[in-house]
């Protein structure tokens, strides 16, 4: 089965211009809409898309969680035989809606990809967003076998691992791997709002790793939270109820209270796959100190290609006042010493590498 057009996306946000930029590069024929005359002008102007006369092949629903039934009854009225797909991100409340309208139901599919930015709107879009992400299919049960192919082949061309999941399990899954970090982002940040400027120039990188989920939509994010609430609630009480027993040991000075919790956060932590889903790889990091002028990183990078060295990840550092700033990159253990020795050749000061 091949994707054809015209696509429909209704919604113009980051999520809806992504997969419509994606789109474009293969040549698909586009539609947009959008209440939102400000986001449809520019997503427009973005894609070139102008007014198409035939019916879409596929309606694709970007739009709040709250409103996606409301369009896709409005849509399914008047294009009864195209393929629906939403980009939720959430789905119990939403797929029972479906389930009771079997006409639409045989022709829906729900989706979630995994991805996103801090910053909304369709000036913030790329077209490989929802490249080495999850796609998570959510089917119903009258879900038809075209439909759910449609919205596999989607997922494949935006360059995504495609997963399939029931909308239950799904939103219990999303409870702790995207809503939980939301929160727990949010609240350390609110805890900043009384701290000095000063102050804050001395954070570190680790504060802002912590903190910047915490530049998120505030409307988008209070409806995924709120329509999630059942799953979400007993995820919040757990980092509670750990929160109060770290309290209490520190009031005890129990040491050993502490190192437990610090080191099942650990232990959590590492239990997160590497890149594409795989394994965790075991990196090696390679500090390079370079000046704070433009371009500096874009260097780094053209030295990585010169000998053929792929960056699996990468953290920048700089402290207020300093003309220098640390770049700090991870690596196979191969690579991490192959480059160290060749920027050191071409006068870079490329420390010793290290494991994590």
């Amino acid at each position: 089965m091949t994707l054809s057009g015209p696509i429909k996306v209704i919604g113009c946000g980051l999520i809806g211009t992504s997969i419509a930029l994606r789109l474009k590069e293969d040549g698909l024929e586009l539609i947009l809409a959008d209440s939102n005359k400000k986001n449809l002008d520019l997503a427009s102007d973005l894609l070139g898309a102008r007014g198409v006369s035939s019916d879409p092949a596929l309606i694709l629903i970007a739009v709040p969680p709250e409103h996606v039934f409301e369009v896709a009854k409005s849509e399914f009225a008047v294009h009864p035989k195209a393929t629906f797909i939403d980009v939720s991100g959430i789905k119990s409340k939403l797929m029972n809606e479906v389930e009771g309208f079997p006409e639409l139901a045989q022709n829906y599919v729900s989706v979630h990809p995994m991805a996103g930015r801090e910053t909304s709107g369709p000036q913030s879009a790329r077209s490989d967003l929802f490249k080495s992400r999850a796609w998570i299919i959510s089917k119903s049960t009258k879900s038809s076998s075209k439909s759910v192919a449609v919205a596999r082949e989607l997922g494949s061309l935006l360059g995504s691992t495609i997963y399939e999941l029931d909308a239950e399990t799904h939103d219990s899954v999303i409870a702790s791997i995207s809503h939980l970090p939301q929160i727990l982002s949010s609240a350390l940040g609110a805890s900043l709002t009384e701290v000095g400027v000063d102050e804050l120039n001395l954070a570190g990188q680790g504060l802002r790793d912590v903190s910047r989920l915490a530049d998120s939509d505030p409307e988008l994010w209070s409806g995924l939270l709120i329509g999630n609430s059942r799953e979400i609630l007993p995820k919040i009480s757990e980092v509670i109820n750990r929160l109060s027993d770290l309290a209490s040991a520190l009031e005890k000075n129990d040491q050993n209270s502490v190192i437990e919790f610090l080191a099942e956060g650990r232990e959590g932590r590492n239990r997160i796959p590497g890149k594409h889903g795989l394994a965790k790889r075991d990196y090696t990091y390679l500090p390079i100190v370079i000046d704070d002028k433009p371009g500096g990183l874009a260097r780094i990078f053209n030295e990585c290609a010169e000998i053929d060295v792929n960056i699996e990840d990468l953290s920048m550092e700089h402290s207020p006042g300093q003309a220098v700033g640390l770049i700090t990159l991870a690596l196979t253990s191969d690579d991490a010493n192959k480059l160290q020795k060749h920027l050191i050749s071409k006068g870079w000061l490329a420390h010793a590498p290290r494991k994590g």
